[in-house]
């Protein structure tokens, strides 16, 4: 509690810094910026838009032209903001055909890694706002106010939070019960949120990153705490209420899954940095301090608390043999193992059904017409696309040498696809000159992306570069594709490497893989369909757009961490009973009759967490909570229920082989305690194996 207390006030003393600056080495948009940042600071900003539009009448008016240049040298005013130019004299046109729309662009300064300070956008919105009148509509877009206009979750939050503790509620039948992994949990993600504060003053991280490692945290700390406390109430019944002895075997057995489980997901998360992009460290570093955090509550501040309430929680009594052996778990498992082959058919097909939008997946950036219409971005995106196109939303900027720049302006506005260049702009050292192309396409769209290629391939001479947000968010698109399939293989590695050496056996990290692939791409599948070609829109309100170019990777990361943890907590009690003479089968019916109840509630938990941040009111985080909700539950549900009991019972005790020179130099570190089975057939810390599923 004093950790907490400390973490607590680490946050409020210090304060997180966040920053949603990408840099991308080696890649044109990169090249283009810092030219800029080196050569011609001025124009090295963020631009941004003020949109304008009369009410009634036009914005030629006299008295209407007045207001907006009053309200444009206003923003110029505020600290940070580098240019505002004047719609009324912008070239190209600024004021559409029918003079109702206008756009200002602002250039917004940038602070180094930081990126542009979300002080300045909030007072760049604060001022626009304050302009709008009953004759001017006035918004503001662009990507310095897309990100600080990010929707704050904590509403969704306190439904996950109610909605977990409704399903322990329900797993547990007491409120004490239910009370405890919630307290640890929130113990953890207070300790963890204080240390990610502080880590942001040294490490760049976006700022989705804390409300991603709050997700996480959540998620996993209810989970861990969850597993411990159900393996403390199977001891104290089984020893007759002997509080001490009931923690020692909770610890000693759902205790070093715990460590395991915990320490496969920050090796999955760690695994984004494998693939060298600074913006995803943020992420990856956050969420890993808030699992880390989170496991350490529920190995130091649970069995405090388990020992101070442990005779309310434990509920002493013998349970009957119907209820030892899971009832409906038990009649479950042995129908999959009449007809493993069915079973496992029909689990495989459903998750390859849903995989199947994977494969038309596109990474990109969603663009403000994404947002929420009750958002000034979006308000301003479809302001701008009637009365210029959508293209105007997203210019790219074409910096060079100020002689090639100035010969390629005429090259660029005869491109197809491009609906207006502006003048060149000159260095004072006459060495660089930029200027915008608008495209006509949106800055999200397929077109887009091509004309990018194009410019840069085909029409633009050597030297001269294409960058601006949406150049930038492209080349980000195509970086991560490049180096997708080694970030996977280097997680599918490291976790397979960690479960060989918990469970010698090959064959266990193997299917351990395959089956959580599959679950991820369910995953993905769904989101595809949902996100990126609209399906269910008119339920959801969710529009068609590319998929973030970091989702795969975080969910990959994330899902596979996660589902390694089920792996772990099951497989664990599979292979106890199998140690202390169980056939395989009857391993695989104990193991799962003992965790198949704990598990899906474990589940459910995730899964009403996850769903919650789906009603955040952002894209991103909506993205990571469908994303995530969906893999944990075709994970506990189809693979944990059904798909692997059926694999197992096939491969029979194949399932635990392992070459003896391999299990020689293996490294030890078994999650099973030590073995000191007596010969009545107990196992460690007095938890007994019945006789009818093989207990030695």
């Amino acid at each position: 509690m004093l950790v907490l207390a400390a973490g607590l006030g680490l946050q409020r003393g210090v304060g997180a810094r966040y920053s949603n600056n990408l840099h991308l080495a080696g890649t044109q948009s990169q090249k283009a910026r810092d030219l800029l940042v080196a050569e011609f600071p001025a124009q090295a900003g963020d631009l941004d838009q003020v949109v304008l539009h009369a009410r009634a009448g036009t914005l030629a008016a006299p008295a209407v032209r007045g207001q907006v240049r009053a309200l444009l040298g206003r923003v110029a005013r505020i600290p940070g903001v580098e240019a505002v130019v004047d719609p009324y004299t912008a070239r190209p046109r600024a004021l559409s055909h029918d003079r109702t729309i206008a756009y200002a662009t602002v250039v917004l300064a940038r602070q180094g890694s930081r990126g542009v300070p979300d002080s300045v956008v909030h007072a760049l919105v604060r001022t626009a706002e304050a302009g709008r009148s009953p004759a001017l509509q006035v918004e503001v877009g662009g990507p310095a106010v897309e990100n600080a206009q990010r929707p704050a979750i904590g509403s969704s939050m306190i439904v996950g939070l109610g909605a977990a503790v409704v399903v322990l509620l329900l797993s547990f039948g007491s409120l004490l019960a239910m009370g405890l992994p919630i307290v640890t949990a929130l113990c953890g993600l207070g300790t963890g949120v204080g240390i990610v504060a502080l880590v942001t003053r040294v490490l760049q991280m976006p700022d989705f990153s804390s409300e991603l490692a709050l997700m996480i945290g959540l998620g996993v700390g209810v989970d861990y705490a969850l597993f411990i406390v159900t393996r403390y109430r199977e001891a104290y019944r089984s020893n007759g209420g002997r509080v001490d002895e009931a923690i020692g075997v909770a610890m000693n057995t759902a205790g070093r899954a715990v460590i395991v489980a915990g320490l496969t997901v920050v090796v999955s998360l760690m695994g984004m940095c494998a693939l060298g992009i600074g913006f995803l460290y943020g992420p990856a570093v956050a969420s890993s301090i808030s699992v880390l955090l989170v496991l350490a509550a529920s190995l130091t501040l649970l069995p405090a608390l388990l020992a101070a309430a442990g005779h309310r929680i434990g509920r002493p009594g013998k349970p009957s043999r119907r209820r030892s052996l899971g009832g409906g778990w038990d009649r479950w498992i042995r129908g999959i193992q009449r007809r493993p082959w069915l079973a496992a058919g029909a689990a495989a097909g459903v998750l390859l059904l849903l995989a199947a939008p994977t494969l038309g997946l596109r990474l990109g950036n969603t663009d403000a017409g994404n947002d929420s219409p009750s958002q000034t971005t979006r308000r301003a995106y479809d302001l701008m696309a009637r009365g210029f196109g959508k293209g105007f939303n997203g210019p790219l900027l074409v910096v060079g040498p100020a002689t090639a720049v100035e010969r390629s302006a005429a090259l660029v506005a005869g491109t197809p696809d491009v609906a207006a260049v502006t003048p060149a702009r000159v260095s004072p050292d006459r060495r660089l000159a930029v200027f915008e192309a608008y495209p006509r396409s949106s800055p999200q769209s397929v077109e887009t992306e091509a004309l990018v290629k194009r410019l840069r391939t085909s029409v633009l001479p050597r030297g001269v570069l294409v960058g601006g947000f949406t150049a930038l968010q492209i080349d980000f698109a195509h970086v991560i594709a490049a180096k997708l399939w080694i970030f996977f293989a280097a997680v599918i590695l490291v976790s397979a490497l960690l479960l060989l050496v918990v469970f010698r056996s090959l064959l266990i990290p193997l299917q351990a893989a395959v089956m959580n692939l599959l679950s991820i791409g369910a995953s993905l599948g769904v989101v595809v369909a949902i996100f990126q070609w609209g399906w269910l829109g008119g339920l959801t309100g969710i529009e068609g757009g590319p998929i973030q170019a970091f989702l795969p990777v975080m969910v990959f990361a994330i899902v596979f961490g996660l589902s390694m943890d089920y792996e772990v907590f099951l497989i664990s009690r599979i292979h106890e009973a199998w140690a202390h003479g169980a056939s395989p089968s009857d391993a695989v019916r104990l193991g799962i009759t003992r965790t198949g109840r704990v598990v899906t509630a474990a589940a459910a938990v995730m899964v009403a967490v996850f769903s919650s941040f789906v009603l955040a009111g952002d894209r991103t985080i909506a993205l990571f909570g469908l994303g995530l909700a969906v893999a944990v539950f075709l994970d506990a549900v189809v693979i944990r229920c059904v798909l692997l009991p059926a694999v197992l019972e096939l491969l029979g005790r194949w399932a635990w082989w392992c070459p003896e020179r391999l299990d020689r130099v293996l490294p030890r570190l078994a999650i099973e305690p030590p073995e000191d089975a007596d010969a009545a057939g107990r196992q460690p810390g007095g938890v007994a194996v019945p006789a009818e599923v093989g207990g030695s």
